[in-house]
């Protein structure tokens, strides 16, 4: 409800639903067809996976492996059988029991960019990241309603040792926010380091977490028909704990893929499926996510494209594929553009609107991510998070019944009045979605009076409030205290050679 003043409420954190049909491009034939050359694919061709623990799980289950060659020949049987095991929803908890999220069903999850290597802003543009900035990035990501997961580092701090940068991103995450947080997952150790980090965080142990999902770590192959060492190992190791790989073949079209749309799903879809296979391998039932990456590249220069036309179509294909195994589904946002301009506005929009009628229920790097996923923006950062507000206003569905109401508001305004003052538009005012991201509502300035700014110039403006305004949440002083203390001994064990993390 609003004032008379016109001051919006405060934004509220929750989960948008898909109250939508998704849309359905290919008939269920086509679907089938790419279907079955994945499991064809899975049979004939196999998958090579340099991981000799991953390969003796798969043995022991019944596939035929190749030790010289290093590839698992799966069988369609085995495939369906245990790709069956994995549950169709569960629920991510997060250290604000408020801001947990369901994964599955009608709901969505729109998480913020993770992985790059530098950051920008207007200010400084684009250098490599630094823990302090990275810190400054998790704020904001804490203060945006409408990012409902931090998506897994923003962005690299290259001034810290790799070998111990996993462990100060997992403080800042626990303590910088209250949202829930996805781990690093190059590697069995640093998820391990992960898990036992988050259980600290809810006040358990590692064991302690085996029925409860807090970690989504995104598991990608190396197309095509990959699957490395410290992916297929950071796969086990969540598996292994109860906790959520979301397995997501990054297949090019023409590139690692064949360049026809359908030929690249058939590829990714062989791929999330043995990677999915493997979790449950792990352990039956293990909540897992597919993942869809696919996208077409710069025929002239190999890079690859965001935000395009096959783009689209295939995050709603991979939907189709996701629904028929009854398995949450993540696509991702995206942009190929260096800066914040109308073509990382366009494409952004065409990879969202894609992946959110594709039925996603999991959109990564959904805000902040910029120059093809080199880059996180802090302004970019704040302009996603105005676009998902609005998409999660207009996934919500009008009101039931609303008609005779407003037909009491007509006749109570009557005519030549206005509506701006009536109680149904002052109790219908809705901001729990959307609302600009404006820091004082109380002094208005025209947009001349403003300098004329630019959205991007705005959103430097936001940005830097935001960071002023910040209000760290609340954390209890022993579960704090729990988290330093681990990570301050794994950085010991590791600067003695103790536990190394795989590179």
């Amino acid at each position: 409800m609003t004032t008379g003043a016109h001051r919006p409420s405060k934004p509220v954190f929750r989960q948008p639903r898909l109250s939508y049909r998704p849309v359905e491009i290919l008939p269920a034939d086509r679907i089938e067809a790419i279907h079955e050359a994945s499991l064809r694919i899975l049979r004939d061709i196999g998958i090579r996976i340099l991981s000799d623990e991953a390969r003796r799980i798969l043995r022991e289950a019944g596939a035929m492996v190749d030790e010289a060659s290093m590839i698992a020949r799966l069988d369609p049987g085995l495939v369906m059988e245990r790709v069956a095991l994995a549950p169709e929803r569960f629920t991510l908890e997060a250290r604000n029991p408020a801001k947990s999220l369901k994964v599955g069903g009608e709901h969505l999850v729109f998480t913020s960019v993770a992985g790059p290597a530098f950051t920008a802003d207007l200010d400084r543009g684009r250098r490599a990241g630094t823990l302090a900035e990275m810190r400054d990035y998790l704020r904001l990501i804490q203060g945006f309603d409408a990012i409902h997961q931090e998506g897994g580092g923003p962005f690299e701090a290259l001034d810290v040792p790799e070998q111990v940068r996993h462990l100060d991103l997992q403080v800042a995450q626990i303590t910088l926010m209250d949202k829930n947080w996805a781990p690093w997952t190059l590697g069995r150790v640093r998820v391990r380091d992960a898990v036992e980090m988050a259980a600290r965080a809810l006040g358990t142990t590692r064991d302690g977490l085996a029925d409860r999902v807090v970690l989504a770590g995104v598991i990608n192959t190396n197309s095509p028909l990959m699957l490395d060492v410290p992916m297929a190992e950071a796969l086990i190791e969540l598996a292994r704990h109860g906790q959520a790989a979301i397995v997501t073949p990054f297949t090019l079209a023409g590139a690692m893929a064949p360049v026809t749309l359908t030929g690249a799903l058939a590829l990714q879809n062989a791929e999330a499926l043995a990677g999915i296979v493997l979790a449950q391998c792990v352990r039956p039932g293990v909540p897992v996510g597919y993942g869809a990456f696919t996208t077409n590249v710069d025929m002239r220069t190999g890079s690859p494209a965001f935000g395009t036309p096959e783009y689209a179509q295939a995050a709603q294909i991979s939907g189709q594929l996701a629904r028929r195994y009854r398995i949450p589904f993540r696509s991702s946002g995206g942009t190929a553009s260096n800066s914040c301009d109308a073509q990382a506005a366009y494409e952004s929009q065409m990879s969202l609107w894609g992946a959110v009628m594709g039925g996603s229920h999991m959109i990564k790097h959904a805000a902040g991510w910029l120059n093809g996923g080199l880059t996180a923006s802090f302004e970019k950062l704040v302009l996603d998070a105005e676009t998902l507000a609005m998409m999660a206003a207009y996934l919500d569905p009008p009101e039931a019944g609303d008609d005779a109401l407003a037909l009491d508001a007509i006749a109570t305004v009557g005519h030549g009045g206005h509506f701006f003052g009536a109680p149904h538009t002052l109790e219908r005012y809705r901001t729990a979605f959307y609302a600009p991201l404006v820091s004082d509502w109380s002094n208005f300035e025209t947009w001349s009076e403003r300098g004329a700014e630019s959205a991007t110039l705005r959103a430097n403006r936001i940005w830097k409030q935001r960071l002023a305004d910040y209000e760290e949440p609340p954390l209890d002083a022993a579960i704090r205290d729990a988290v330093l203390d681990y990570a301050a001994r794994r950085k010991r064990e590791i600067g003695a050679g103790q536990d190394v993390p795989d590179c």
